[in-house]
Parts: structure tokens; C-alpha cells; sequence
């Protein structure tokens, strides 16, 4: 289980990452997570299953509530979270992926807010399936914060509520508070959160339009086939929900790599700010290229000339390193001269003090010469990057440096950002747009980088970090690690044990949350 947006720079062995950080939850069994935040941790975040393509279900909200007073005044918060729906099995979908012949899915059925929508197929008219449309329920006058989560697995959403835009964002991806920014529209890809403030019409208002309930209206963007899906903004829980027709109420724009870059700022600077060109000490240029494996003749996702799944390698990096130390580190010098990654361990080592810009470069696919270009919202474990911007076709680092200094743009930190989609077919192996991150490195760790397209995660996109020396990242003492370093260890709960932890920040104990119940 991964907690989407928490560094865990607090307790490593808890991020989630199969294969990364820990050993997967064998059957039948538990684990506790330790979960430690810091008054800077405030914010939006969601957990998810990390393992093949149950986060389309197993997810859930994550609210990190201020220590102290929020710089925005609101009277309540309510929680928007999206995800898509498909009628197979986990595993039928993940077999179609992995199998040769490749089998693909099919688009999103529907895409839910809070779970509840209407499938694609029920092509809703009149009062059609009203009962199964999420609401929100809102006072007049009243100021809301919006906590919207990109909780899909496949599908980029735009939205927008009827008869109002006044959306103001004050945050994004849970941690650092922004300087308000307004939009019409909200646009989420899988794995992001924005925070915004939303005012609610007054009496006067409603009593003008004559309606105390108006449709959200929301749909996917740069997929094949468009969803559109509804949601009620309910102003009296006596109101009848609205009826609605096949034609929109709203008009959402067709594109989606213009929205809000080079726009969102920190409220409360820091003193360095983000990293400066000059400061960069080491480029790491990380291609998305799709293609058939010349091997297996598998379909597959390569990130920098790696294709790296659940299953390349047979024991989690962390647990190597915690059991062989230096030698189950990744060669630095290796690495450079082979994409930034080492071939031996097939993991990119970073040394902490290092500056790094991470550009993410989209290319056209390799498989039957097409040149198809997909959008891909990456997603980074660990320590929050600073997202300097996006563009079309290749990364050029000296005019986007031009920009951010021209426009005195102080960039905001982010965990997940989009790869946008300028164009649905290019030359096969041609630049079609980048997404540029830098980070001042300083937690040691292993950390995923990935596509938080599901799809794309079973079929490669992503990669592993290992950032520090070995005794950098072995923060606890060997005796309290023995339980994370097996399967099925210590621990790992069961029905017939306790797991005993080894807190990162706490004693050693055996944990007893919950007495084991037989099935």
C-alpha cells in the first residue's frame, strides 16, 4: 500500500513499493505502515495498492490536517476523488498487458466521483440514473475547500460546475500552500491533488436562477473515446436532482497541456528557491519510448532504455542493500554512461548534495511504425520535486531557463505532473513534448519514479532510484530490520501472529492494533 505524496522520508520501509522498498503483503496476511508527518506535510493526499492494477479499487483518501491555522479562510471542506471503472478482473486486465498477443482492456466504463457515476453505456437522458450521481452538498454564501484527487488509473478528467467558476487554488499535491490562483475548470491526471476554494452562490443569487441544485459536469481528455460523466452540486438536501439531456450543459475544451503551467507559485518562498541552471550538477534525460520486445515480443513501456516491472529483480533493493550494504549499491560511474542507471542492478544511484534535472521526454511509438504519442502523468516516491515546465517537442534547457527568469517564476514542488499529449502521432522514435523537474537531493532511500497510468506501470514505465550511500540509508540497526527483510517475515502479521515493528521513529515493539481472528 502505497501513501500517494507522503515523502516517508520518516520510515522507508513503508512506502509501498513492491520490490523497491519492501517485499509485497503475502496472502492472508497484514502489515502496519508507519505513517509520521511533520506540520509541513499538511495537505491532500490518497493511498493505493501498489501492486499490478488494484489501485483501481483499492484507494482511498488521505487527509493531513493543518497543525496550525490555514493561511485561507474556508467554512468546510469537502473531498472530490475520482477514479475510473472497468468491468474485468485485476487480473484479466493485468494478463491482457503481460500476454503475448498483447490484449488491451478497452477504455475507462465509467469514471466515478466519490464512487458513484453512470456507465458509458447507460448514454444517460432525462432523469437517468439521477440516483447514482455523486452529490455535494453546499450552503449559500458559504466558502468551501475543494480536496480534488486524481485517483484514476487511466483517464485524465477535466471538470467544471454549471453556472459557476469561481475556483481559486491554494494548494497542490498535499505540502506546500500556493499563491491563489483562479480557473474556470478543474484537470486532474492520475496521481494529482489540488486544493481550491469554492464560493457558493447566496440566497439572492438562487432565488434569482430560480434552482438550488446544478450538475458538475466532467470528462476525459486525450484517450481515444470520451466519458463524460455528471456529479450534483446541491445547495437544500430537499431539492429534487436535476434532470439532464445527451447535450452538455458545458462546453470543456478539447486541450489540456495549456492549463496552468508556469502559473502556480509558492505562498511563502524559500530563501534558494528552486535550482538554477547553473546549479545543476548532473542532466538525467529519461526517453518514453513504446515497443516490442526483441526477446519476449512483449508490448512494452521502456523509461531511458529500461523496462523495469514487479518482477525485475528477484529481492527488493532496500532489503539488498540493508543485507549487503555497499555491495548491493548500484555503480555510479556505470550508470553515467548507460542512461543514468546501473546495468548490474538496474537502479539510478543519486548522491545526496547532488542537483539534478530530471527531464521526462515523450517520443513516438516504435511498435509497427506508427509514432502513436500517449500523455502520461508521472509520479515521483520520495523527496518533492520542483516542476519548472512542460513543452512541445524537445527539451531545450537554456530557452526554458530564458523563460522562468523573464517571467521571475519561483516554482512550487510537486509529486506528480503531466507528460502532455500535443499530438496523437508523430514520427516513430520523434520528440513529442518534456516535462522538466529539478531536486536538491537529500533523502536517502529508494524511491520509484513512474507513469501513474496503470496500464503503462504493468508494462514498464518506471524505474527505480537509490539515492545515498548504503550507510546513508540504513537508518535502522540490523537486529530491528530482520522482519522486513524476508517474505512473509516478522513483520508480517497473520492470523496466527502479531507483526513485530521496528519503529523508525520509536521503539522496538510487537505491535498488537488488532487481536488475529481466525477466517
Amino acid at each position: 500500500m502505497h501513501w500517494h505524496g507522503l515523502s516517508q522520508r520518516m520510515a522507508e520501509f513503508s512506502d509501498g513499493s513492491p520490490q523497491g522498498s519492501q517485499w509485497p503483503i503475502p496472502p492472508g496476511h497484514f502489515f502496519d505502515y508507519e505513517l509520521r508527518t511533520q506540520p509541513s506535510d499538511s495537505g491532500t493526499y490518497f493511498y493505493h495498492s501498489h501492486v499490478g492494477m488494484q489501485a483501481l479499487t483499492a484507494a482511498g483518501p488521505l487527509i493531513v490536517e493543518d497543525s496550525g491555522k490555514p493561511p485561507y479562510r474556508y467554512d468546510e471542506e469537502r473531498i472530490l476523488m475520482w477514479s475510473d471503472f472497468f468491468p474485468q478482473r485485476d487480473e484479466v486486465l493485468q494478463s491482457g498487458l503481460e500476454g503475448v498477443p498483447f490484449v488491451w482492456g478497452g477504455e475507462t466504463r465509467a469514471v466515478l466521483l466519490n464512487g458513484k457515476g453512470i456507465g458509458i453505456e447507460q448514454n444517460p437522458s432525462g432523469d437517468c440514473g439521477s440516483c447514482t450521481l455523486s452529490v455535494i452538498d453546499v450552503a449559500p454564501g458559504n466558502t468551501y475547500r475543494f480536496r480534488f484527487i486524481g485517483s484514476t488509473g487511466l483517464s485524465l478528467v477535466s471538470m467544471a460546475f454549471e453556472g459557476q467558476d469561481n475556483l481559486t487554488i491554494i494548494q497542490v499535491d498535499g505540502g506546500e500552500w500556493t499563491k491563489p490562483v483562479s480557473v474556470s475548470r478543474m484537470q486532474l491526471g492520475s496521481g494529482q491533488r489540488f486544493d481550491a476554494l469554492f464560493v457558493a452562490k447566496t440566497k439572492r443569487e438562487l432565488e434569482a436562477e430560480k434552482r438550488t441544485a446544478y450538475l458538475a459536469q466532467f470528462e476525459t481528455r486525450d484517450r481515444p473515446a470520451i466519458y463524460r460523466g455528471y456529479a450534483v452540486l446541491r445547495y437544500s438536501k430537499s431539492a429534487p436532482l436535476p434532470k439532464y439531456s445527451a447535450k452538455a450543459p458545458l462546453s470543456l475544451p478539447n486541450a489540456t497541456y495549456d492549463w496552468f503551467e508556469y502559473q502556480l507559485q509558492p505562498l511563502y518562498p524559500e530563501a534558494m528557491g528552486h535550482p538554477t541552471l547553473a546549479e545543476v550538477t548532473r542532466r538525467v534525460t529519461i526517453d518514453s519510448v513504446q515497443m516490442i520486445d526483441p526477446t519476449t515480443n512483449h508490448l512494452i513501456w521502456r523509461l531511458a532504455n529500461l523496462s523495469w516491472t514487479e518482477t525485475t529483480v528477484q529481492t527488493p533493493l532496500l532489503v539488498d542493500i540493508y543485507e549487503h550494504g555497499e555491495a548491493a549499491m548500484p555503480d555510479y560511474d556505470a550508470a553515467l554512461i548507460n542512461h543514468g542507471w546501473d546495468p548490474k542492478t538496474r537502479a539510478f544511484p543519486a548522491k545526496v548534495g547532488e542537483v539534478l534535472e530530471i527531464v521526462l521526454q515523450n517520443t513516438g511509438s516504435l511498435v509497427n511504425s506508427g509514432g502513436a504519442v500517449d500523455a502520461h502523468p508521472f509520479h515521483a516516491h520520495g523527496q518533492h520535486f520542483y516542476d519548472i515546465g512542460s513543452g512541445n517537442g524537445c527539451y531545450d534547457a537554456e530557452a526554458n531557463e530564458e523563460k522562468l527568469v523573464r517571467m521571475g517564476y519561483k516554482a512550487v514542488r510537486r509529486d506528480t505532473t503531466m507528460l502532455y499529449l500535443y499530438s496523437t502521432v508523430t514520427n516513430p522514435g520523434a520528440p513529442a513534448g518534456w516535462r522538466a523537474w529539478r531536486i536538491r537531493v537529500n533523502q536517502p532511500g529508494v524511491w520509484l519514479i513512474h507513469c501513474h497510468t496503470l496500464q503503462h506501470v504493468v508494462m514498464g514505465m518506471q524505474i527505480a532510484w537509490v539515492v545515498g550511500t548504503a550507510a546513508e540509508i540504513q537508518k535502522l540497526p540490523l537486529d530491528q530490520s530482520k522482519g522486513y527483510l524476508v517474505y512473509g517475515g516478522d513483520a508480517y502479521g497473520s492470523v496466527t501472529h502479531h507483526p513485530t515493528c521496528s519503529h523508525q521513529f520509536g521503539n522496538s515493539k510487537t505491535c498488537k492494533t488488532r487481536k488475529p481472528e481466525r477466517a
